[in-house]
C-alpha cells in the first residue's frame, strides 16, 4: 500500500478538504506538515459542514491527525478549532491527535507586525490573511522562535525572549509601537500551555512507528504550488514550501515516505488576495463562476478572484512537484455554459511562454492564448462514474490531462464525500 501526499496545484482553494477527508477514511493517519490557520478547508459529510483551518481534515472521520514540525502553531486558534470540532460532536483527544513538540509557536506579537507591515505597505500589500504566519516563519529561520516545547519550560525562557524582543521591540519602535509586554506574553502562555502540550509529542517517532506497523499515511498540504515561497507568483506567495517535497522535511519522515503525489485542481481557476492572474475573468462569465462555485474564502471570507483553466500553470506546478495524478473538482460548476476556454500558452510583449516565468512584471504582462471547446448543457452534479459524465464534458477532461501531461486519478462532481469519480486509486499505486 501506498503512502498519499495531497497538495493545492493552483493557488490553493482548489477543494484539498473534500479530498482529503475522502482519502482519510482509507487512511491510518493524516499528517499536516506546512502551513498556518490561514489554511481553510471546508468538509461535508452526511450534509453536515466543517469548517477547519489548523488541525488535520482526518480528524472528522476519527482518523489519527498529527501537525507536523514545519507547521507553525497559532494555540488559541488550535484550542478555539478544537473546542469548535467538539462541538459538533466530534472527538478530539491524545489518543487521536498530536501535535509535533518542535513546532514554531504563531505569538499575539506576530499577528501585530503582520497587521502594521500590511497597512503600512500600500499598493505593495501581499493580500496576506494578517494571522502573523510570516513573522513566525521569519522568526522560526532567525533562530528566536519559542516552539511547543518550550511551554513546558516557561521559567527558563528568558534568555529567549531576550532574542526576541530585541528584534521585535525595533521592528516595533519603527511603527510607533510600544515595546512588547513580556509579563502579559508569558502569562498568557502559561494559561495556554496546559492545553496545548496535552497533544505534545516527538511527530517524527510517532510516524516512524506507524510506518514500521505498514499503516497508510496521508500526507495533508495546505495552499497551493503557486503560492509557495520559492515556486510561486513571488513576492504573492505564502512564507512556507507548498510543493510536495516539504512533507518529508515537514513531519520528520524521508522523502522516500511520501508516495503517490495527487494534485489537487479546479476544473477553473481562482486566487485569493494580490498578484498575476493571467486568466483572471472580470465579465459576467467570472461572476456568474464565482456564485455558482461559492468562490469565498473559508478563513477571511474574501471574494476570491474567478479565471479560465490555465493549463501552463498546471502544468508547471506538477512538474515542479512530481505529481502522479490529480484530483479534478468542481466540474458541475461549468454546467450549462454554451463554451468553455482552457489557456495554453502566454504572449509577452509579443513572444510566446509556455511556462509562467519567474520575474513579476512579466508575470502580470502576461496575455492568455486560448483553446475553446463546446460546452455541456446537461448536469455533472453528483456524478460517480464515468457513464454519468455528459461527453462533452469528458472531452474537456480528457483535454487538461493532455495539455498538463499528468493524468486524472480522481474527479469530485460536488462536496459531499462519496461524489466522486475514482479513476486511480492513490493508496493502490
Amino acid at each position: 500500500m501506498a503512502n498519499v501526499t495531497v497538495i493545492g496545484a493552483q493557488w490553493g482553494d482548489e477543494g484539498k478538504g473534500k479530498i482529503v477527508d475522502w482519502l482519510a477514511s482509507r487512511a491510518d493517519a493524516v499528517v499536516r506538515f506546512q502551513g498556518g490557520h490561514n489554511a481553510g478547508h471546508t468538509l461535508v459529510v452526511d450534509g453536515t459542514t466543517y469548517k477547519i483551518s489548523l488541525v488535520p481534515s482526518g480528524i472528522v472521520t476519527g482518523t489519527l491527525s498529527l501537525i507536523g514540525n514545519g507547521v507553525v502553531l497559532d494555540p488559541w486558534a488550535l484550542k478555539a478549532e478544537i473546542e469548535k470540532l467538539e462541538g459538533q460532536g466530534v472527538k478530539v483527544t491524545p489518543d487521536n491527535f498530536a501535535v509535533a513538540d518542535n513546532c514554531p509557536l504563531i505569538l499575539p506579537l506576530h499577528r501585530d507586525l503582520d497587521g502594521l507591515r500590511e497597512t503600512a505597505a500600500g499598493q505593495g500589500k501581499i493580500g496576506t490573511t494578517g494571522r502573523g504566519i510570516g513573522p513566525a516563519y521569519e522568526d522560526k529561520v532567525g533562530r528566536r522562535a519559542i516552539r511547543v516545547c518550550d511551554l513546558a519550560h516557561l521559567d527558563e525562557i528568558e534568555p529567549q525572549l531576550d532574542r526576541l524582543c530585541a528584534h521585535h521591540d525595533a521592528l516595533r519602535a519603527g511603527f510607533d509601537e510600544a515595546p512588547i509586554d513580556r509579563e502579559t506574553l508569558i502569562a498568557d502562555l502559561k494559561e495556554i500551555a496546559p492545553f496545548v502540550l496535552q497533544f505534545a509529542q516527538p511527530v517524527w517517532k510517532r510516524l516512524k512507528k506507524v510506518r514500521k506497523a505498514g499503516a497508510r499515511i496521508l500526507f495533508e498540504g495546505a495552499q497551493g504550488v503557486l503560492l509557495d515561497v520559492d515556486h510561486g507568483t513571488y513576492p504573492f506567495v505564502t512564507s512556507s514550501n507548498t510543493v510536495s517535497g516539504t512533507a518529508a522535511s515537514g513531519s520528520g519522515l524521508g522523502p522516500n515516505a511520501t508516495g503517490f503525489v495527487l494534485g489537487i485542481v479546479k476544473a477553473y481557476t481562482t486566487r485569493v488576495g494580490s498578484g498575476p492572474f493571467p486568466t483572471e475573468l472580470t465579465d459576467e462569465i467570472g461572476r456568474g463562476l464565482g456564485e455558482r462555485g461559492h468562490e469565498f474564502g473559508v478563513v477571511t471570507g474574501r471574494k476570491r478572484r474567478v479565471g479560465w483553466f490555465d493549463a501552463v500553470l498546471v502544468r508547471q506546478t506538477c512538474a515542479i512537484s512530481g505529481v502522479t495524478g490529480i484530483a479534478l473538482t468542481k466540474i458541475d460548476v461549468l454546467d450549462k455554459m454554451e463554451k468553455v476556454k482552457i489557456c495554453t500558452g502566454y504572449r509577452i510583449d509579443g513572444r510566446i511562454y509556455d511556462y509562467l516565468p519567474s520575474h513579476a512584471g512579466s508575470q502580470a504582462r502576461c496575455e492568455p492564448i486560448y483553446e475553446e471547446m463546446e460546452g455541456w448543457d446537461e448536469s455533472t452534479a453528483g456524478a460517480r462514474s464515468w457513464a454519468d459524465l455528459p461527453a462533452n464534458a469528458i472531452k474537456y477532461i480528457q483535454r487538461i490531462q493532455e495539455l498538463i501531461e499528468c493524468p486524472v486519478a480522481l474527479v469530485s462532481t460536488s462536496p459531499e464525500r462519496e461524489d466522486t469519480i475514482l479513476v486511480r486509486d492513490p493508496f493502490e499505486d
